[in-house]
């Protein structure tokens, strides 16, 4: 069943009764296109998309049937849901939707078994008991949400749901989490960081939960002199939420922080190419078994035979194994250390995002013959996703006609704070594209690519000024976007500050 809610008591209301309806919930974010938002409601075939009445306009064209939780049960004639307990451990309970690489979004089926272990392991470590209030801050579309909504309910604490708003705004959530008296909140390492930018300075009992991108080390040092506990979580969407946890401690600088020990009945484990260990401190690719695996991509066969492979060691390891396609080693203390992916997979601001997904809707633009997203990260903590293309000569499309046309097909966080376009594409020896050399090539800057206005007037210039720093550039019109020169939501909220 869809579900499409603003954030809110209705989030939680929703999966529930989803949850208990015997159905699995797919969570569709608001604020994605409708040309994606059709194609997971197709993808899934949901029969009931459970949503509300001010969100109907922005829904596609749906033939299902709709049910509206701001709507009186009397309204309308709904009947409730009917309920069941005829469920077992492999039945699902979620399908989270993940940016793929063949240029379409691909759903990953979340079973109740892998649910269960997650919570259960994650209440004793890193431990939440009857007496804390959980802050909720993720979107209902990210899987880390899962911990925020049902780790509280399931041992009888508080959770407290933030708008959407006030997860967004550093300041907002420094308010939110002194008023509401919060002693757990989990979130990304932008999340923080927006945070610690927004002068937080900790209350020394919060305990933190770090996840869904590699937590630079100068982080957990400012958030661990904030007082309290911080914990690194890490773990990706096919083996439910959180796979390995560790409590992070003080160190040296140059010290990564390590991705920690597998949580309950779950195996981690360090291959080489044949499936093969690979000996202490050898890269090798992260493969993943256990309890938590999920049972694969909605409609995708051939991938998932692809991604989840059969275990070599079926009596000590039974089942599946799920390569990650994180390249990791284990250093000389044991200590498990991410080195990078083996594919072109990134992480920005905890989303899981397949550049193979941004090129594909860039390359069906008519007036872009070849397109290469990258990520950069020209100054340090400073990540953003460019995009190079080459164009059809006869159709040359201007920047504010490609962003427009990714706007309507891609979300916010996977839209290039760059286009630069390219005469030719760089080659390796191989005749493929050299991500290398493209990375290599100038950082690239909007100064010079169109008319601009100069600021007027003290009110203009103390914005372009804001912009200027933020952003890294020499120059700022008076008529130019923030978001188009490369801002987002979070550098957004420093902009507000």
């Amino acid at each position: 069943m869809g579900l499409c809610v603003e954030r809110g008591l209705e989030m939680l209301v929703g999966t529930l009764g989803i949850l208990k309806a015997g159905g699995a919930y797919v969570p569709l974010d608001p604020a994605l296109p409708q040309e994606r938002l059709s194609f997971m409601l197709e993808d899934t075939g949901a029969p009931v998309l459970v949503t509300q009445e001010p969100l109907r306009s922005r829904l596609p064209e749906y033939d299902g049937e709709l049910v509206l939780l701001d709507r009186p049960a009397d309204d309308g004639g709904q009947e409730p849901l009917p309920t069941t307990v005829d469920l077992t451990p492999d039945d699902l309970a979620y399908v989270i939707f993940t940016s793929g690489s063949t240029g379409t979004p691909k759903g990953v089926q979340v079973r109740h078994a892998g649910v269960v272990n997650f919570l259960q392991s994650m209440a004793h470590e890193p431990g939440l008991d009857a007496q804390d209030v959980l802050l909720a801050v993720t979107t209902l579309s990210f899987d880390i949400a899962v911990l925020e909504l049902f780790l509280p309910l399931s041992v009888g604490a508080r959770v407290e749901i933030a708008s959407r708003r006030q997860a967004a705004d550093g300041e907002l959530l420094q308010k939110a989490l002194a008023e509401r008296g919060i002693t757990v909140m989990q979130a990304t390492p932008a999340t923080w960081q927006m945070l610690l930018h927004s002068g937080w300075d900790g209350d020394g009992r919060l305990k933190m939960l770090c996840g869904g991108e590699e937590l630079p080390r100068p982080l957990a040092e400012s958030l661990i002199t904030r007082g309290g506990e911080l914990w690194n979580l890490y773990g990706p969407t096919e083996t439910t939420v959180w796979s390995a946890v560790s409590r992070v401690e003080p160190g040296a600088a140059d010290e990564a922080v390590s991705i920690g020990r597998p949580i309950a009945e779950t195996q981690l484990l360090v291959l080489d190419e044949h499936l093969k260990p690979v000996p202490r401190g050898v890269p090798g690719e992260l493969h993943i078994g256990g309890g938590g695996l999920a049972r694969g991509y909605l409609n995708r066969p051939d991938l998932t035979a692809e991604r989840f492979v059969e275990s070599p060691w079926p009596d000590r390891i039974p089942g599946r194994l799920y390569k990650t396609g994180d390249l990791v080693r284990y250093d000389g203390r044991g200590r498990l250390r991410f080195l990078g992916r083996m594919d072109h997979q990134v992480k920005l601001r905890g989303f899981r995002i397949e550049l193979g997904e941004i090129e594909s809707a860039l390359a069906r633009h008519p007036g872009i013959r070849q397109a290469v997203a990258i990520l950069r990260e020209d100054s340090p903590g400073d990540r953003r996703l460019v995009a190079y293309v080459t164009e059809h000569e006869e159709q040359v499309p201007a920047d504010a006609e490609l962003r427009e046309f990714l706007r309507t097909r891609l979300p916010e966080y996977m839209l290039p704070s760059a286009i630069v376009t390219l005469d030719a594409l760089p080659l390796s020896p191989a005749g493929k594209v050299d991500r290398r050399r493209l990375t290599a090539l100038e950082a690239p800057s909007a100064d010079d690519t169109t008319e601009r206005t100069a600021p007027r007037g003290p009110m203009e210039q103390a914005v372009a000024g804001a912009f200027r720093e933020l952003l890294g550039r020499e120059f700022v019109g008076a008529r130019d976007d923030f978001f188009e020169l490369g801002g987002h939501s979070l550098l957004a909220t420093q902009l507000v500050s």
